[in-house]
């Protein structure tokens, strides 16, 4: 029978890793990537069993750090998993079954996200598909921030969803926002991707116009309004780090 180990990123994680690994409970193996946590979150994850790597991100970012994981199990399948992501019963059964009756096939899995408690239908934060169960040598990742899986595998999307308790609270969100913002420029600038001051707004303007009305964030109310207003920050703070990568450059 083919083996599955599941496959979690962490760093601070304490609020969430015990009730990932939970969710992860019908795997094989569980394993925690760790970039440098400095709460319990390796103290949390051992108690439920999973095993607990330190790897440092270096400039590969989360790519590198999806493909560190791969050498660190003999799996034959994996499956990532966040640590603020929940995966259910069904969806459980579901993917015991595909390794079992498609192994040819890679997955992907609808993800529904719950922003402060509520989900979100629309916008920024609609439901997405993300690709996350693959046979281990079939599978590499690449990009720093929104990395993607490279793979020879076809792909197929698993009927059942995960749930993905993305945001609690504001503070986290600057805090992420902060963090992405700062990988996106670093990686926009290796592409060689230049931007000045009416090139970065109208960028802005546009991602808030396309998630609050062709997105249909005003269907999802008062906080769907706030997220696609974020959204314009988002866009906007990382055209004005990559403008400031530049900058330091020329001044050095």
């Amino acid at each position: 029978m083919s083996k599955l180990a599941v496959i979690i990123l962490t760093r601070n994680e304490e609020a969430n890793i015990e009730a990932a690994i939970a969710s992860a409970a019908f795997a094989d193996e569980i394993l925690v990537i760790d970039s440098g946590s400095t709460d319990r979150t390796q103290e949390l994850a051992e108690k439920h069993g999973a095993r607990f790597i330190t790897h440092p991100m270096d400039e590969e970012g989360f790519a590198g750090q999806r493909n560190f994981a791969l050498t660190q199990t003999e799996a034959d399948w994996v499956l990532y998993l966040d640590a603020d992501e929940r995966i259910g019963n069904e969806l459980a059964v579901e993917i015991r079954n595909h390794i079992a009756e498609r192994p040819a096939y890679a997955a992907e899995i609808r993800r529904v996200n719950v922003v402060m408690g509520k989900t979100m239908y629309h916008g920024v934060y609609r439901p997405d598909y993300c690709q996350r169960l693959f046979r281990r040598e079939q599978v590499r990742w690449e990009s720093v921030v929104h990395e993607h899986a490279l793979t020879d595998m076809p792909l197929v999307r698993l009927k059942t969803s995960m749930e993905h308790l993305c945001l609690t609270d504001w503070t986290q969100y600057i805090s992420k926002l902060d963090r992405y913002t700062t990988l996106m420029a670093e990686e926009m600038k290796l592409r060689g991707k230049k931007t000045g001051m009416l090139h970065m707004h109208s960028h802005a303007l546009f991602a808030f116009l396309k998630m609050y009305v062709l997105k249909g964030g005003f269907l999802d109310g008062r906080q769907g309004f706030i997220l696609c207003q974020f959204h314009y920050f988002y866009t906007l703070m990382k055209y004005i780090k990559l403008y400031e990568l530049y900058k330091s450059e020329k001044n050095n």
